[in-house]
This record gives C-alpha cells, structure tokens and sequence, in this order.
C-alpha cells in the first residue's frame, strides 16, 4: 500500500543513487552513510510497493518504476527548495514564471525584465522562452503566471493585445531565386506560426518546398536568411539589415494576420499583474516603433 506522503528525505537519497550509479557516491552527496542510504531506498521501495532500482550490475540503475519516479522526485525536490528560497526572504513577494517568445525583442526585453527584478528584490522571477504554442499550454497547465506570446489574429482573450507585422525575407546578398523547383525554408521546430503559415502559403500556390534550416534560436534563422540558405518569415522587428523583404510582386503573398497577447493565470498575483503592466508599456512603445 503506498503511503499516502511521500519523504522528501528519501527521494533525496534516491534521485542521488540515480544520478552517482551507485549507494557509496550517493551517501558521499547527502552526507550519510552508505548503509543509511541503502535502508532509505529500501524504505522508499516500501512505502510505493515498488522496486525502484537494480542491484545486480556494477553500476546501480533505476527499474522502470524508477525511471518514472525520478522525473517526479527532482520536481518535488526543485518545489521545495523554490519555497524555502522564497521564503528565507524577510520581504518576499513570491515567484512570478513569465514565458517569452525567443523572437520577441529580446535584447530589450531582458533588459526590462533584469530592471523589473533589481526593483523588487523580495521577488524571484523565472523567464522561460519558448514556441508560443507551448507557453500557451504551459499557462493553461500553470507551470507559468504571466505569458507574452504570438496567435493568429482575433482571439478574444488576454490583457493586452498588439497586431504583428510580419514579411516574407530573403538574404540581400543572396537571395533565392523564386522559381526554384522546391522552396527552401528555414524556420523554427513544428509548432512555430510562422512555419505553419509559410508552409500553408507555399502550398496554396501549388509549388513544392522543403526545410533548409531549422533552428529554435531566432539569431540562428537571421544568420541562414542572411547566408542565402532559404526564405523564412519574420516579424518586422527581427529583420535585419542584409534581409530584403519580398512581398506578392516576388511570388509571395501575405500570410495570415498574427498578434501579440500579453496573458495572465486567473489567479495571478499582485507582482505578476505588476510585470504584466510592465510589459504592457514595453509591448506598446516596441510596436509603435515597428509601425
């Protein structure tokens, strides 16, 4: 019968044994002994009525409960350290999760964000980047408060709301030439907006096309746009100066209309709704100067 806590003791140990392959490296990271660490598992092993870990081999490995015990067990472990960080501080405002787009002004954004955190110490702030449709699901899940992403126009929700401005772009130095066979795109991993909407846009027309470069880095896809490696679509504050924009006179028409949405969780706290206006402003001042 599984107990109905699970020690964070004990995982401690196990997530260890793990990671050193072996009860005598183990102990040596937790500061106990081996046979400590070994009736640790053991007890651990009771209480889920599961054997966690194989013995027989030189090195220790997790069994196949063990393996999906771990992913749990450094989770819970990471929580608990979080709290006790958060609240060591005498002034503490929490954590506020914000999840980013990559492509999204990021030099000036961090900028923002590092200016936000030095003003209010008592707060930590975890940033994560990500693919917009993630940071969708990962606020959804609440693994995150507060998200800046990138939509298909229209949408009904979220704090903020800012059109986007997006092109077609080739390398100035090289460009592709437009009747080629089969288009070469770069782009980010499946999931990306704008990937979808190229593709969509390519094969609408009836020509054939192919990744040339994928990368889940934006200065990754402005260096392969620049070196002549293929089209992508970018938004109109990610072009740089050696892209040049093709538009429906080169063969490639518009895709469809994206936005900027600023989104929060329904139970977002005072500090994130403060970043969330932050952003706001930061949101407004970049898109007016993309405009």
């Amino acid at each position: 019968m599984v107990s109905a806590m699970l020690d964070l003791d004990l995982l401690r140990s196990f997530v260890s044994v793990v990671e050193s392959r072996g009860f005598t490296r183990a102990g040596e990271r937790v500061h106990r002994t081996q046979s400590t660490v070994s009736q640790q598992i053991k007890r651990l092993e009771d209480d889920l009525g599961q054997v966690l870990l194989n013995r027989d081999g030189k090195d220790v490995t997790p069994t196949e409960a063990g393996e999906r015990l771990l992913s749990y067990a450094r989770r819970l472990l990471s929580l608990a350290e979080e709290a006790r960080d958060v609240l060591a501080q005498p002034d503490h405002q929490g954590v506020v999760r914000l999840g980013i787009p990559e492509d999204f002004a990021a030099a000036r954004l961090t900028k923002l964000l590092a200016s936000f955190s030095r003003s209010h110490p008592g707060m930590r702030l975890d940033v994560r980047a990500d693919q917009s449709a993630n940071l969708r699901r990962f606020l959804d899940r609440g693994e995150i408060d507060l998200a800046l992403l990138k939509r298909a126009a229209g949408e009904k929700d979220g704090i903020a709301v800012w059109p986007e401005r997006i092109h077609w772009v080739t390398s100035k130095a090289h460009p592709i030439n437009p009747d080629v066979t089969s288009i070469p795109l770069i782009g980010f991993p499946p999931g990306c907006l704008y990937r979808a909407g190229a593709i969509h846009a390519i094969e609408s027309t009836g020509r054939a096309w192919h990744m040339s470069y994928t990368s889940s880095n934006l200065a990754g896809i402005q260096a392969a746009v620049a070196a002549g490696l293929g089209l992508s679509i970018l938004s109109e504050i990610a072009i740089r100066a050696d892209h040049q924009v093709l538009t429906a006179k080169d063969g490639f028409a518009p895709i469809d209309k994206t936005e900027v949405a600023l989104m929060a969780s329904p139970d977002a706290s005072p500090a994130t709704l403060r970043l969330a206006d932050r952003l706001a402003e930061f949101c407004s001042s970049v898109q007016a100067k993309a405009a």
